[in-house]
């Protein structure tokens, strides 16, 4: 297979792409990101976009699939695998994209959940030293965070909605409907992580000073109502069953914890203990791991947000605060629940270093929001 095979193909490629750098800006406008720098992020998303392609066409991938199945989709649809399929079918089947061209249309997926992360890490950095803004910015360009958000697949979708999520906990109550469209868009494709989103959320309600005692009790009971109907079917979806119990889920992470445990990315998640676990999900490999060129810039980003994660924690422990008024009670709850969730289910480095993205941003913004003191906000407004 090629990656265009013919002239349509070469001007729908360029259609999408310019298509997505006006996307590209009308985003960043809407977050507050200069024109210049969405156009950028663009050109540097699209550039793995273009790599992943070409790997996928060289060594196979869940991509590949996608592509395939849209060419000979049945009309099914649901959520994740079947959500994705569907997706790809209309720009397969429908429109006669190349591979190429579908891997750009879900590259502007990704592209808008990057440029929300930049513009939350921008709102956490106002102020602070140029040190702390470099960070932010080596932050926002590291290849994992662009890798896997630019490709086919239910990443990119997932990474967007967990940057709108992160963008509109900022200010919730401006935001609301952009946060109801981060977790539609999250259900679409990893309806378990919508329903850690929506307990997130009902948890934020639940312990909002500022809120009257009806107020919480209203929008709790909203809360309960969607969780009550999400989170059994996400449940379901992930394969631990209709009946949920404590022997049902101990049978269903034992069983998760097998998969995958062979060959390069496998690691026996099992026999860890539960911070090694976390340890593993979030910052493995590292350095001395590396045995491959991708595996090398993998730890090399997890080296970054290992001494992120360090620095910020020393800062959380001397009581720093950021003054923002971003809901922080959501980020924890989200990205406390999704972590332990995930690296006690996940046995395989590799599925690792894609999905972490989903909450990774959220605990970026946690620590980097409380490096480093604030100074006047308005002279550093349009930096990172």
């Amino acid at each position: 297979m090629e990656i265009v095979s013919s002239a349509y193909h070469v001007l729908s490629v360029s259609f999408i792409f310019i298509i997505g750098g006006i996307i590209s800006t009308a985003a960043g406008r809407a977050f507050e990101i200069t024109a210049g720098k969405s156009l950028l992020l663009y050109l540097w998303h699209s550039g793995f976009s273009l790599l992943y392609c070409w790997y996928v066409l060289s060594f196979g991938g869940d991509a590949l699939g996608y592509f395939l199945g849209g060419q000979d989709w049945a009309g099914q649809v649901g959520v994740g695998s079947k959500a994705v399929t569907a997706i790809s079918a209309f720009f397969v089947s429908g429109l006669g994209f190349s591979i190429l061209g579908v891997f750009f249309v879900f590259n502007v997926f990704g592209l808008i959940g990057l440029l929300a992360f930049c513009a939350s890490l921008r709102e956490a950095t106002l102020g602070k030293p140029w040190r702390v803004r470099w960070l932010a910015t080596l932050i926002i360009f590291l290849p994992s965070v662009s890798f896997w958000s630019s490709a086919l697949g239910k990443d990119a979708i997932a990474f967007m909605a967990t940057g709108l999520a992160l963008w509109s906990s900022l200010n919730l109550s401006r935001r609301g409907s952009l946060m109801v469209f981060a977790v539609g868009s999250m259900f679409i494709v990893r309806p378990h992580m919508a329903g850690i989103m929506v307990i997130a959320i009902g948890v934020a309600l639940l312990v909002d000073s500022n809120a009257s005692v009806l107020r919480k009790a209203l929008l709790g009971v909203c809360a309960a109502g969607v969780a009550a109907a999400l989170v059994p079917f996400a449940l379901r979806y992930a394969g631990v069953g209709e009946v949920v119990d404590v022997e049902s889920l101990a049978s269903y992470i034992d069983k998760r914890q097998s998969y995958n445990t062979e060959g390069g990315g496998g690691v026996d998640i099992a026999s860890m203990s539960l911070p090694m676990q976390l340890f593993t999900y979030l910052f493995r490999p590292v350095l001395f791991e590396a045995r491959s060129v991708f595996a090398l810039a993998a730890s090399l980003d997890n080296l970054i947000l290992l001494g992120l994660f360090v620095f910020g924690s020393i800062a959380l422990l001397r009581g720093r605060k950021t003054g923002l008024g971003e809901n922080r009670t959501f980020m924890w709850a989200y990205a406390l629940g999704a972590w332990l969730i995930l690296a006690m289910t996940t046995a395989n480095l590799g599925i690792a270093l894609r999905q972490k993205w989903m909450f990774a941003p959220m605990l970026i913004f946690l620590f980097i929001s409380v490096i480093g003191r604030r100074r006047d906000p308005s002279a550093e407004h349009n930096q990172v």
